[in-house]
């Protein structure tokens, strides 16, 4: 059985009511601090403007003084619809319709903290949310065999520290504690046994950890590059499924009232970034962002009953990706900033392996942003991101699928269309030093 841990239940208090949409290629989450928004998060690794350097590349805390902290909102509007074109549903149920509009209004927090231990060493601790995702269709529309709804949700514990080895180098090293919870739902097909359809809802978390990495070259005074990297968070998930359909609750490798697990690997990533002060004016900021979603190849979950038998599987068979950011900061006062940003962000997913759950593709970022420097300690930044995702094609034939054991299993229909979508983000963030 699945119960609340005092620390479930207090993470649970701090982020209630936040929906996440993964905005990144696959289910990761860019948005760590509002100031680099504006920037389409380019030069992210170097920059080092404020605490949130702490995500991106702890080495960074070795530009800032004193102590520091970072509070930031994110807002995020997505929009998705699901063309049908040659869909084939499960013949023995109401076909349906084509799942509504997919997106939803998401509210992201980040916190970030730095201080000085002396001159050479700096402390900082992050919470945030690098990886989130939902996905959430009608509950009667024609592929809801395949998929109804799909939620992923992380807060990642950061505790971090910078060393300042000379005025050309600075290193960065953290440590993660992830908690990932995960539900999947989708219906069930009893037509073999001359039963209306019922449905089935997977839910589950764990704890993870793992560590990041980063350094930060000083070329010269006005430029600076910086290389970070994340490892990968590996996550037994424990849960539990359940269903209204109890008939075959007796049957171990059948039922779908059981506990259960899922494994589930959160990837590395490895970013390189340069920063530029042009003039006094004008900055320019350049990023590179690797990610390894090579390692999801299947998504199963596993009864934990003894059977070693899947509830339900889906083969993903994702590629590594590469993210590529542009962007521009402007002085128009010495209190204001202004800031502009591009970036395209490659999707882990291609055309032969997309699944109703995770329908992303290829996204344009245009981003724009502003820095006010309230007073000597405090400063307010806002972003606005709009992003361009490309038509992405679908053709998922499950009308033949089997269980871990090759047994056959009731057909989950032919998905085949388009998918039609985008996104909009507003960031805000509020930095004091003291």
């Amino acid at each position: 059985m699945l119960r609340l841990k005092p620390s479930y239940l207090l993470i649970g208090l701090l982020f209630s009511g936040y929906q996440l949409s993964s905005q990144a290629a696959g289910f990761a989450l860019f948005e760590q601090g509002a100031s680099g928004l504006g920037n389409a998060y380019a030069g992210a690794s170097a920059v080092a403007e404020d605490a949130s350097t702490i995500f991106f590349n702890p080495a960074g805390m070795t530009y800032l003084e004193g102590r520091q902290i970072v509070g930031a909102l994110h807002l995020i509007k997505t929009s998705g619809d699901f063309d049908n074109k040659n869909s084939i549903p499960v013949g023995a149920y109401a076909p349906g319709g084509e799942g509504g509009n997919l997106g939803s209004l998401a509210a992201i927090p980040n916190f970030f903290y730095k201080q000085d231990i002396n001159e050479q060493f700096k402390f900082g601790l992050g919470i945030s949310t690098p990886f989130g995702l939902k996905t959430e269709y009608d509950k009667n529309w024609l592929g809801r065999f395949q998929a109804v709804k799909s939620e992923l949700k992380t807060i990642n514990i950061n505790p971090s520290l910078a060393w300042k080895l000379n005025d050309q180098w600075s290193f960065g090293l953290g440590v993660s504690a992830m908690w990932a919870q995960a539900e999947l739902t989708s219906a069930v097909n009893l037509s073999t046994f001359g039963l209306p359809e019922s449905s089935v809802k997977n839910k589950g978390d764990d704890w993870g950890f793992g560590y990041n990495l980063g350094a930060i070259y000083q070329v010269t005074p006005d430029t600076r590059l910086g290389l970070a990297f994340r490892s990968k968070v590996e996550q037994h998930l424990k849960g539990e499924a359940s269903s209204p359909f109890t008939l075959a609750n007796g049957n171990p490798i059948r039922t779908l009232n059981t506990d259960i697990t899922a494994d589930l690997t959160l990837p590395e990533t490895l970013s390189f970034s340069s920063f530029s002060h042009l003039d006094d004016r004008w900055d320019l900021l350049a990023d590179v962002t690797w990610t390894r979603w090579s390692q999801f190849k299947t998504l199963s979950i596993m009864r934990d009953n003894g059977s070693n038998n899947a509830v339900g599987a889906t083969q993903e068979h994702w590629n590594n990706t590469l993210r590529y950011s542009l962007g521009v900061n402007y002085r128009y006062t010495d209190t204001l900033k202004l800031r502009t940003g591009v970036a395209y962000d490659e999707e882990a997913i291609d055309n032969n392996h997309r699944t109703t759950r995770i329908p992303g593709n290829d996204r344009i970022w245009l981003s724009l942003g502003a820095s006010w420097q309230y007073s000597p300690q405090t400063k307010f930044d806002v972003g606005y991101a709009h992003l361009f995702i490309k038509e992405a094609r679908i053709h998922d034939d499950q009308r033949i699928v089997f269980d871990s054991l090759g047994n056959p299993l009731p057909s989950r229909g032919l998905i085949d269309g388009k998918y039609d979508g985008s996104a909009d983000i507003l960031s805000m963030q509020f930095t004091h030093q003291f």
